[in-house]
């Protein structure tokens, strides 16, 4: 049995079987809305700590104003992660390739020929540098992700995480996603299982949520036909929660998908969620969401170009109800990269209590013309100005939401506890046309 389909690691299968991967609705949602609890009786429920069904979501996202719903989304968000407390992350995303044979239509990072002159494997020296930046920053975390390169062999990847980890002891190394997890079972003939495993035993800390989109085949089939289908995405976060590792469940939002399709890859989550802390006590520790960029992509060339993306209230409505209905995730992150600083700060009045990272680098979104793409580093005096601007108090975080430093809403009081905010020359970038150096040194 192929190791993809769950070989001797058992696939992980939701409790729940959704309408919408035969037959193109939810069953709840095709017998229609009326006769449902009203939305005042729901946000009601929700005040006082209750769980929402799916169908119940789907009124509050179809029919629920947006000021009710942030109302709700923080009486929940005050349930699970109390105070006025808001976090944040020095961090650095470093991509060790770009090269990916997956072609998603939404991605402009990628180059699908390994010898395009801007393909690159970053060497070993260039890893490092970055590092060394993120760290005389004070930088926590590295999350680390390429591409689905199979010129890359599995040595290469458990390689790369042990010298990381020996050489940089002081990182935590936040690594890879489920897609790539799946390339290195290609690559290696080894289990999801025993890959993660191996890969902790050098050091990886943790399993970003990168490549979830939306946990419905329907999109992904559209969108991300070679890519990892919603079922191998949630096993393989299944395999983390069961090795302990530190994951985030994320979502983009844009595809031209319609509300069923978010509710159910929320639905996916929580169920996931529940079944994790129940089998392994832990699970998700976060959730981010975010809108598409399409900017550069095959997605702007479609002649649907203009019906993809989100809206700020799109995008602002679907992060109350997230916060809502997610009510076994204890932490919801905004996205100013691909939102702007403004409308994240609102998304802390809709539940979140995280701004996310300063991100030192990011290449990905910023490709397809996220706001990176101008401006990538936030730097912390910046993102303590948004948080109490927004009314609320900053504090730096690590990845499993310890407080590294705590400030206070006094930004005079709290400037010689800030750590530097720009590097003594420019930042290391990624090295171009290195695919041929060996890999391993």
């Amino acid at each position: 049995m192929s190791k993809l389909n769950g070989g001797h690691n058992g696939l992980y299968r939701p409790h729940r079987t959704f309408a919408s991967d035969r037959d193109g609705f939810y069953k709840g949602d095709s017998a229609g809305l009326h006769g449902l609890t009203s939305v005042p009786d729901i946000l009601a429920k929700v005040e006082d700590g209750g769980r929402i069904t799916y169908d119940e979501a789907m009124v509050l996202y179809t029919q629920a104003d947006l000021l009710q719903l942030g109302r709700a989304a923080n009486a929940r968000r005050q349930q699970l992660a109390p105070g006025e407390v808001v976090t944040y992350l020095i961090d650095r995303n470093i991509n060790y390739t770009n090269v990916c044979h997956t072609d998603c239509s939404f991605c402009a990072f990628y180059r699908h020929d390994p010898n395009h002159p801007e393909a690159y494997v970053n060497p070993k020296p260039v890893i490092g540098k970055k590092i060394e930046e993120t760290l005389y920053l004070g930088g926590t975390r590295i999350l680390m992700q390429g591409g689905h390169n199979d010129e890359l062999p599995w040595e290469y990847y458990f390689d790369l995480v042990s010298w990381i980890h020996q050489t940089y002891p002081a990182i935590e190394i936040n690594a890879f996603s489920p897609s790539e997890i799946d390339q290195m079972v290609s690559v290696s003939g080894l289990g999801r299982y025993e890959v993660l495993k191996a890969l902790q035993a050098a050091g990886l800390k943790g399993l970003p949520g990168g490549g979830g989109e939306i946990l419905d085949d329907e999109v992904r089939k559209r969108v991300s036909p070679k890519k990892q289908r919603s079922d191998g995405w949630l096993d393989c976060m299944h395999q983390a929660h069961k090795l302990g590792l530190t994951t985030t469940a994320t979502m983009v939002i844009g595809f031209r998908e319609e509300v069923r399709h978010r509710l159910n890859h929320l639905q996916r989550l929580r169920d996931l969620q529940d079944a994790s802390l129940r089998d392994f006590g832990t699970g998700f520790n976060a959730f981010i969401s975010w809108t598409v960029q399409i900017e550069n992509t095959p997605l702007e060339r479609s002649r649907f170009a203009p019906e993809y993306g989100a809206t700020p209230h799109e995008y602002l409505r679907h992060t109350a109800v997230a916060r809502i209905f997610l009510d076994n995730i204890a932490h919801h992150q905004a996205s100013w990269p691909t939102q702007g600083e403004k409308v994240a700060a609102v998304a802390l009045h809709m539940g979140c209590d995280d701004f996310g990272s300063t991100m030192i680098e990011e290449n990905v979104v910023s490709a397809a013309g996220a706001r990176t793409a101008v401006k990538c580093l936030m730097s912390v005096p910046e993102i303590h100005r948004q948080i109490r601007d927004a009314g609320f108090i900053p504090a730096q975080r690590d990845s499993s939401y310890r407080i590294v430093r705590q400030y206070t809403a006094d930004e005079t009081a709290d400037a010689a506890l800030l750590p530097p905010t720009e590097l003594a020359g420019p930042a290391t970038g990624n090295l171009t046309n290195s695919l041929r150096l060996t890999v391993l040194n």
